[in-house]
């Protein structure tokens, strides 16, 4: 077998991961750029003696925030799951022959003739139908699930690896160094977080970590902004 079939065959599809890898980029990414941006903003407006306070808080704060946003956002989707499973039941307990008749047809509309596809409809029914309409009719796999618990858990814990790492900038030693050292700090983080997300996912390394880097650099300099007009303006 040619070596380049036999890469192909040892690659994973990399959708078991899609119940967790989404919660912890965005919560990794938002460390980052949230802990920079309030930092930065803070150093902006001459405010550095509260500049480790403000950190810490934006650490605590945003762990805690998107760990219950995650949970509640993905415990919705688990009751739209749950709610489809259960009406799915009823309608199978109700007209069973005609959940069999749409079986079929979705199988058709996927390119099965008539008579394979009420074969391959049928043999299925007898086996689980519930399992079947739920996969084929709704959509509903079990490595897809949504995991409420699993996305909460990711999204604290790399929200908090992310915002260690703009906030180690503000311990340096001279103050004016501050803003520099949060930006330095970040700006390595979202490259690891880019090179790393690229990596989970199975895409290319260069769009992804340029996405990243953009995104975080824009909102790092919008906030710096305005902690410079809250200077300005003696705020």
């Amino acid at each position: 077998m040619p070596l380049e079939d036999v890469r192909l065959r040892n690659l994973e599809h990399k959708v078991n991961k899609s119940g967790w890898l989404r919660a912890a980029v965005l919560g990794v990414n938002d460390g980052l750029v949230s802990t920079a941006a309030i930092m930065i903003g803070v150093s902006a407006a001459a405010k550095n003696d509260f500049l480790v306070t403000a950190g810490i808080a934006g650490i605590v704060a945003g762990a805690m925030s998107m760990a219950v946003g995650e949970y509640v956002s993905v415990s919705s989707q688990t009751d739209i799951e749950n709610a489809d499973r259960e009406l799915e039941i009823k309608h199978l307990e109700m007209d069973p022959e005609g959940e069999l008749e749409e079986l079929t047809e979705i199988y058709m509309k996927r390119g099965l003739s008539p008579n394979l596809a009420k074969q391959v409809a049928q043999e299925l029914h007898e086996h689980d139908a519930l399992e079947a309409h739920l996969r084929d009719e709704l959509g509903q796999y079990e490595h897809t699930k949504a995991r409420p618990l699993q996305a909460a858990l990711a999204s604290a814990i790399s929200f908090t690896l992310g915002g260690c790492v703009p906030f180690l900038g503000a311990l340096a030693p001279t103050p004016g160094k501050q803003a520099f050292s949060i930006v330095l700090f970040t700006l390595i983080g979202l490259l690891i977080s880019g090179a790393l997300s690229a990596k989970a996912a199975g895409v290319k390394y260069f769009n992804t970590t340029l996405r990243i880097v953009l995104g975080g650099c824009l909102g790092m300099l919008i906030t710096a902004g305005i902690g410079s007009l809250t200077r300005i303006s003696g705020l």
